[in-house]
């Protein structure tokens, strides 16, 4: 397939305009610049900047509705959601819970004024991806224990969560049981004498699976974030790798990090 070039060199965007619009204007409200409960533009204005017409500015800001990023409705303004885009701060969540508390992640997300709660889909002894079986140092072949569920924040749903647990560690433990677990497999592994030392997280940009895109609601061809995360115990022996999936537009990733 031949890829069109501008005369400057460039590959030509071949997005249709509206596309185009749509991502200038989500990238200006994932920055901020645009900052929650701010009025966009009036579709006068956009339709000087953009050089579009009124048609193309209107499904431009249908995409933004699509991807729950503006509001608005015919005849009225259109504002930045409150919640556009939500940051995750991994750290927090990672330590086990204290004795009887729920799961950090349900913890922090509830530290926002929202409401949180996670619905076990499936667990199962299964044959892992490629990616986690190495994490895991598993045999060719071999399987490993897979609790997977989804979590939602305001009963949207916002991350598919598949975790995978080595069988001899997970083998006779609640892990393998078809309920939630209180405060979550942290506090669980460290009761089991797998106390976490170390979490490893690969993260990457991808193409929504036909999974991923019906479970997390996505409005179009966007990209997801794909983390995997390897948790170790001493002896750097990993205890648990975990698959999650979020929107990649409502939701960022945030990591702090000390000089040595």
């Amino acid at each position: 397939m031949t890829v069109p070039y501008t005369d400057d060199g460039a590959a030509a965007d071949r997005r249709s305009l509206h596309e185009r619009i749509a991502a200038d204007l989500r990238d200006e409200i994932t920055s901020g610049d645009l900052a929650p409960g701010a009025a966009l533009p009036s579709t006068a204005q956009l339709k000087t900047r953009f050089d579009a017409s009124n048609a193309t500015i209107q499904k431009a800001l249908q995409v933004l509705k699509d991807e729950r990023l503006v509001v608005g409705r015919a005849g009225a303004s259109v504002t930045v959601r409150e919640h556009r885009q939500r940051t995750m701060r991994p750290a927090s969540y990672m330590a086990p819970a204290p004795p009887g508390a729920p799961y950090r992640w349900l913890t922090e997300a509830t530290k926002h004024g929202t409401t949180a709660h996670s619905t076990l889909l499936d667990v199962a002894e299964v044959r892992p991806p490629a990616d986690v079986s190495a994490a895991l140092d598993l045999t060719e072949g071999g399987t490993a224990m897979l609790r997977h569920q989804i979590l939602s924040i305001d009963d949207e749903p916002v991350e598919l969560v598949k975790s995978y647990y080595p069988l001899e560690i997970a083998e006779g433990t609640a892990i393998t049981s078809r309920r939630k677990i209180k405060g979550g497999t942290p506090a669980l592994l460290a009761e089991l004498g797998f106390p976490p030392r170390l979490s490893v997280d690969r993260v990457s940009a991808r193409v929504p699976t036909q999974e991923q895109f019906h479970a997390l609601n996505l409005p179009g061809d966007l990209p997801v974030l794909r983390t995997l995360r390897v948790v170790y115990s001493d002896a750097d022996r990993p205890i648990e790798a975990t698959v999650m999936v979020k929107a990649g537009h409502l939701y960022e990733l945030q990591y702090e990090f000390s000089p040595e």
